[in-house]
């Protein structure tokens, strides 16, 4: 397993342990494979518990490596593991300083241990370079690795050079306790079982920043800490994060599985009611986490489906279909040649494999920080101290901070998940342009060009977005107000969304040559898309001011978007009648309408229920064997905006969206995390017009639009009505929700554990068995 295997001269002892299966759901990825008479397993565990803050926080994530006999007999196995110094310095151009630790002090010679002793590999960089990165690798900040010895009989650990540690270890069987310099350093770990049928081993795993993000505020430059390190959480010190979280993991288990097992059930809920079809067909309610192929309950195998292995049926609803392998249309309704979602697969089930992929890459783009500090001005009242910051990486396209139309796609995710959380996000961008750092009349694009440095843009020369991020904002703004029913938020940051208000009523109803937030496209003008955003802003503003005691302003804003819906359909409705165009200039062009989503996420009442009916059909006449096209200039989509749109359709069309997008899940190339940007025909890879490699960006937030529309009180048989617990032009917010957490407290450790006495330089002998090793490099 892993990368450093690879590194070694051929070895007659060496042989690499055979692939079995891989399963994931929203908190594990795991991998077993079959070395010689044991089946191994390693669980990837990255928590998602969205309410716990101080959990969420933590920079950590866990993996167990477990075996079990295939035969039955006993064998003698050793599992060994180490990290590289490439986490931190990448190019292996730089030194780095490292240390052992056991139980969070320096490790000394003829040290007595018990099993339940925590060893903890630190290093970091000698010449550290606070809030810089290369390359997207931190250039400051420990890398860890921690582990305890366990129920293993000799446990064993080493440093030093990569070749010369992997090779004495295949050959020899053994680390030797010392901790030494070497070129390529590795951090090494072995425990040896001996003579058993089953066994585990725990480590824990990340890199710790403190401080964590450099921030502009009023007084000046601040570094934040990380949120991890409050009281509330876990206290100052990496030591004692890195102890505490390792002995958490029995507890925060527990949290995983029912967050996990609520994702699941309200799957089942939104879909229930509808039977998961338009037909009544029978419906498989979701037990078990989908491994790769999600298709569980298809009574055609998966392989023949990926593999386009027949060409005709009749799908699970009674319609006729026809595949054609030599178009790139996928499956066809066989009277009208309109596209059809993939057959005899249940919506749900393809579903679950989408969010459930989704879930650890949205969090993993987030840091919580402790606030900053106020000692003056208005500030120190809007922000408490007992709540943190988030910041967001945009991962993968240009890092910057914060970017609104990245935390836009991500929303849905938050108001499933947490709304606070996208409170958490925003208020940084309320803090930088409401304290004037911002000179421009629109909303920011962004909160700093690259983090963690959320600077902002003081000359006003970020990416420009104008109707696109002040739409954004009013949006989410007003969507965090309906799940939470914080109607203070609205009071307080008014005067800054009343400006943006101001802006989009001068320039929404027909937007100059702009950017969106499809920017790798270029810009257009008149973009039909981003004029709806703007008129279904206004009509948030509208409701926001009258939340906010501003009646007047509300009855303005709503009147002049109403009249300029009005305006919108006469340019944005295509001469036949059949959708919207792309450009108000651009006959016979088309594009999804994504941002009518919030319309009716909110039951805003801006979209006339014949344009969604309209758009519905329409999609599933340009339906591609991977998905739905952005628009009409290009092949290639963007799955954050597919759910979004699939959100608005009627159950047919949803339902073809959905399952084209776990058809791409399992039948395509890409390499890489979930990306959101691919090709709906061909192989369905990378883009390459335009040339454009996004990786693990947290809009995958925007696959959990249906589940977001769930908690607003639809289901899947509500498709392009109303159904939602929301009125029609109404500000009543939701109930509010269950909101307990588990504490944090270290699991106690047994009283009188058995010692094992480690001597630096004192090696445990080799024996004949069965030695799996992992490596871990930042590249693999």
């Amino acid at each position: 397993m892993g990368i450093g295997s690879q590194d070694l001269p051929e070895l007659d002892s060496l042989k690499s342990a055979t692939p079995l299966s891989v399963s994931y759901d929203s908190q594990y990825s795991n991998f077993t494979f079959s070395a010689g008479p044991v089946r191994l397993t390693a669980k990837f565990f990255s928590p998602v518990v969205p309410q716990d803050l101080c959990r969420t926080s933590a920079p950590l994530s866990y993996l167990e490596v477990s075996y079990e006999s295939q035969d039955n007999k006993t064998h003698d196995v050793k599992l060994y593991n180490d990290v590289d110094g490439s986490w931190n310095n990448y190019r292996g151009d730089a030194s780095i300083d490292f240390s052992l630790n056991v139980d969070a002090q320096q490790y000394k010679p003829n040290t007595t241990v018990t099993k339940t002793t925590l060893f903890t590999w630190n290093y970091w960089l000698s010449q550290e370079f606070d809030f810089t990165e290369n390359n997207d690798f931190p250039r400051w900040g420990n890398m860890t690795l921690s582990t305890q010895p366990g129920d293993s009989k000799n446990f064993t650990f080493q440093s030093g050079n990569s070749l010369s540690i992997r090779y004495n270890y295949v050959s020899k069987g053994y680390l030797s306790n010392n901790v030494d310099h070497g070129d390529n350093q590795i951090f090494a770990y072995s425990h040896d079982f001996k003579q058993s049928r089953s066994g585990s081993v725990l480590y824990t795993v990340g890199v710790v920043q403190e401080p964590a993000i450099n921030l502009l505020t009023s007084e000046g430059l601040q570094s934040l800490g990380p949120w991890w390190s409050s009281e509330s959480c876990y206290g100052t010190g990496t030591a004692h994060l890195i102890a505490t979280h390792y002995d958490d993991y029995t507890t925060v288990q527990a949290m995983a599985a029912a967050w996990e097992s609520k994702l699941k059930s309200d799957i089942n809920d939104y879909y229930a009611a509808e039977s998961n079809n338009a037909s009544n067909a029978s419906y498989t309610p979701l037990s078990t986490p989908s491994s790769t192929a999600p298709f569980g309950n298809s009574s055609v195998s998966a392989g023949d489906l990926f593999l386009g292995r027949y060409e005709t049926g009749t799908d699970q609803f009674g319609e006729r279909w026809i595949f054609n392998s030599s178009n790139a249309y996928g499956y066809l309704d066989a009277t009208n040649q309109s596209g059809l979602a993939i057959p005899d697969v249940p919506e749900a089930d393809s579903y679950y494999a989408i969010v459930a992929l989704s879930a650890r890459q949205i969090l993993g783009a987030y840091t919580l920080t402790v606030p900053p500090d106020f000692t003056c001005g208005n500030s120190s009242q809007l922000y408490s101290k007992s709540e943190p910051f988030m910041f967001q990486k945009e991962i993968s396209s240009n890092g910057n901070m914060n970017t609104v139309d990245v935390l836009y796609p991500a929303m849905p995710f938050f108001l499933y998940a947490n709304p606070k959380l996208l409170r958490y996000a925003i208020n940084p961008l309320f803090l930088n342009q409401e304290s004037g750092f911002y000179p421009r009349m629109y909303s920011m694009h962004d909160l700093g060009s690259h983090y963690p440095n959320a600077t902002g843009h003081p000359d006003g020369t970020d990416e420009q977005m104008p109707v696109e991020e002040s739409g954004n904002m009013l949006l989410m703004v007003y969507a965090y107000y309906k799940f939470t029913g914080d109607s203070q938020y609205l009071k307080d940051h008014y005067t800054k969304m009343y400006q943006w208000a101001q802006f989009l009523v001068e320039y929404t109803l027909i937007p100059s040559t702009q950017l969106s937030t499809d920017d790798f496209l270029g810009s257009l003008e008149n973009q039909t898309n981003l004029a709806i955003k703007g008129i279904v802003g206004l009509q948030a503003m509208a409701e926001i001011a009258d939340v906010a005691g501003n009646s007047g302003d509300a009855a303005n804003f709503s009147a002049i978007s109403t009249s300029y819906y009005q305006s919108w359909e006469e340019l944005a409705i295509d001469p036949t009648g059949t959708h919207t165009v792309l450009a108000y200039q651009w006959r016979s062009s088309w594009g999804l309408l994504y941002n009518s989503y919030p319309d009716k996420l909110l039951n805003l009442g801006v979209i006339r229920q014949e344009v969604y009916d309209m758009q519905s059909t329409f999609y599933a006449t340009v339906s591609q064997v991977f998905g739905l096209p952005l628009d009409n200039r290009h092949s290639i989509t963007k799955s954050d905006w597919e759910m979004w749109t699939a959100a608005t359709c009627t159950p047919h069309t949803r339902r073809l969206i959905v399952n084209a997008l776990a058809y791409w899940l399992n039948n395509t190339a890409t390499d890489k995390a979930f990306t959101d940007l691919y090709e709906t025909i061909s192989t369905g890879n990378y883009p390459e017009n335009p040339k454009v490699t996004f990786i693990a960006r947290p809009v995958a937030g925007g696959h959990f639009s249906l589940l977001a529309l769930q908690k607003a009180g639809e289901d899947a048989s509500t498709g392009t009505g109303d159904g939602g617990i929301f009125p029609v032009n109404g500000t009543e917010p939701l109930p509010p929700g269950d909101t307990s957490l588990l504490p944090i407290s270290p699991t106690p450790k047994p009283e009188n554990a058995p010692t094992i006495t480690v001597e630096l330089g004192t090696a445990v002998p080799s024996s004949s068995g069965v030695s799996v090793a992992t490596s871990a490099s930042a590249s693999s």
